[in-house]
């Protein structure tokens, strides 16, 4: 079995933070905080006055790991247990589901369920059972 810590300070710290900037973003600009929707229209042919938030946004995510490094003096921990090939199968998976879902978890999850959006309530539950599974297996079966 793989040890997790348990930090419930930090998630709930991470937490209201994703859900302040994900209220705001709906708040200021009628827009859904969905990662995968906001990437994608970061190119043509989406490109219009939206373009720099959106690149913002992400650079955003990109460069956090920065800030942690010059809060703390050391960079977050990273553990990735599986071979390159099997991430890049992953990736590839995650993508095509968010483009299949009309969606990505933050999107669906963070969004989505608190709009009540029905849509996101089967997103939710098919990602959420397939990552159950895939747990499952990858610890009992593999």
């Amino acid at each position: 079995m793989i040890p997790t810590e348990f930090t419930p300070l930090n998630a709930l710290i991470g937490g209201a933070m994703i859900g302040l900037a994900s209220v705001l973003l709906m708040a200021l600009f009628g827009r859904i905080a969905g990662i995968s929707g906001i990437a994608v229209r970061m190119f043509p042919p989406y490109l219009d006055d939206e373009s720099l938030g959106r690149v913002a946004f992400v650079l955003g995510l990109i460069v956090s790991p920065a800030l942690v490094l010059a809060t703390t003096g050391s960079w977050p921990p990273v553990r990735v247990e599986a071979a390159p090939l099997t991430v890049v199968i992953g990736g590839l998976l995650v993508g095509f589901g968010s483009v299949w879902g009309a969606g990505c978890t933050s999107g669906h999850g963070v969004c989505g369920l608190s709009r009540l959006s029905v849509r996101s309530f089967v997103a939710v539950g098919t990602f959420m059972a397939v990552a159950v599974l895939t747990v499952f297996v990858s610890r009992h079966l593999i």
